[in-house]
Parts: structure tokens; C-alpha cells; sequence
């Protein structure tokens, strides 16, 4: 079973606060400064990738692969592995798009505010 969307949104929040507090602080850096922090950001966003590349072999290898009798998947196995691979990429990006969606809302609630 897949983590419930607003447990794993929870859960990414405090990165999204990471990353707008970075983003925010790139408006009055210097350039060397902005340098500095876009490659700190592309190190998140690829720890972040890593992370749900993992997620994806671990949750889809227990669930999917029974055997160990060959190299090869069988035919089943391979057809679970697709299914599960294709599931946790769409739902993944559904946790994506929800997280633009609220960071929207913070970044919209935020200026209202200043």
C-alpha cells in the first residue's frame, strides 16, 4: 500500500520550506551567492529524485519479485513490476502537483500578508 498523500505531503513540507527559504534569499544575493545556493538546490532535488527512485525499486522488488530461481523476471513478476512502477510514478507526481499547489497557496497567503 502506497504512504496516504497527506501523510508523505507532511512529511515533504518541511523540504518545500527549505527550498522557498532559498529561493527567497537568491533576491538579495550576490551572484556568487545565487550560485552557491542553485547548486545546494539542484543537491536537494537530486537527493529528493534519489530518494523516490529507491522508494520505487524497494516498494515494487518485495512486492512484485517471489522468486529466485533465474536471472530473468517471469512474465507475471515483470507485468507486477510495470503496474507498480507506473503507480508510484502517478501518484508521485499527484504528491508533486499538490505540493506546487500549496506552495502556491503559502507563497499567495504570504504576500497578503506583507
Amino acid at each position: 500500500d502506497f504512504e496516504p498523500r497527506t501523510r508523505r505531503l507532511r512529511r515533504l513540507k518541511p523540504r518545500l520550506g527549505a527550498m522557498q527559504s532559498l529561493m527567497q534569499s537568491m533576491e538579495h544575493a550576490s551572484a556568487e551567492q545565487r550560485t552557491e545556493m542553485l547548486e545546494r538546490l539542484e543537491e536537494m532535488q537530486l537527493k529528493d529524485t534519489l530518494r523516490m527512485f529507491n522508494g520505487l525499486v524497494e516498494r515494487c522488488f518485495s512486492e512484485c519479485v517471489t522468486g529466485f530461481r533465474s536471472k530473468a523476471l517471469t512474465a507475471p513478476e515483470e507485468k507486477c513490476v510495470t503496474t507498480c512502477a507506473n503507480k508510484y510514478l502517478k501518484h508521485s507526481g499527484r504528491v508533486g502537483q499538490r505540493f506546487g499547489e500549496l506552495s502556491a497557496q503559502q507563497n499567495e497567503a504570504a504576500a497578503q500578508q506583507g
